[in-house]
């Protein structure tokens, strides 16, 4: 879906006329609407005004094709998953398991090796599986990068 589409569908949802979703992103009637022709992108100021608007990633609202994953688990996210900061902002780059709040839930590598372990394996996929598989993801991960 593109980004026009996406605004249009996000504002009628929410029962907001083009004047209404305006003066809460603090732009003109008709900037909202050349969006949702798309004549225009918003720019980066207004997609942070609507991903909060919208409760809605930056991604979804730029109708990226490309998925997100979790930089400390690896998981893929869709916006109901995404981590929140303290303030209540979306973060895009963590799940809500691996992040609460403006803080980490697993500090070491090994603690959120051995969860997944625990909460992946099955008969298809043993925890020794589940290991290897996890000591090689992470280290490519941004949380554990840093």
């Amino acid at each position: 879906m593109e980004t026009k589409d996406v605004i249009v569908e996000l504002r009628t949802k929410n029962n907001m006329t083009q004047e209404d979703l305006a003066e809460r992103v603090y732009v003109t009637r008709q900037a909202v609407s050349r969006w949702e022709t798309g004549e225009t992108l918003p720019n980066i100021e207004a997609l942070k005004r609507l991903s909060e608007i919208f409760n809605v990633s930056i991604n979804t609202l730029l109708g990226a094709k490309n998925k997100l994953i979790c930089q400390c688990c690896g998981m893929e996210l869709d916006d109901p998953i995404m981590s929140r900061e303290k303030d209540g902002t979306i973060n895009q780059d963590y799940c809500q398991w691996c992040y609460k709040d403006g803080d980490f839930t697993y500090k070491n590598m090994e603690d959120l090796i051995v969860f997944c372990e625990n909460h992946l394996s099955n008969e298809n996929w043993s925890k020794e599986s589940v290991r290897k598989y996890m000591t090689s993801l992470l280290p490519t991960l941004k949380h554990w990068k840093e």
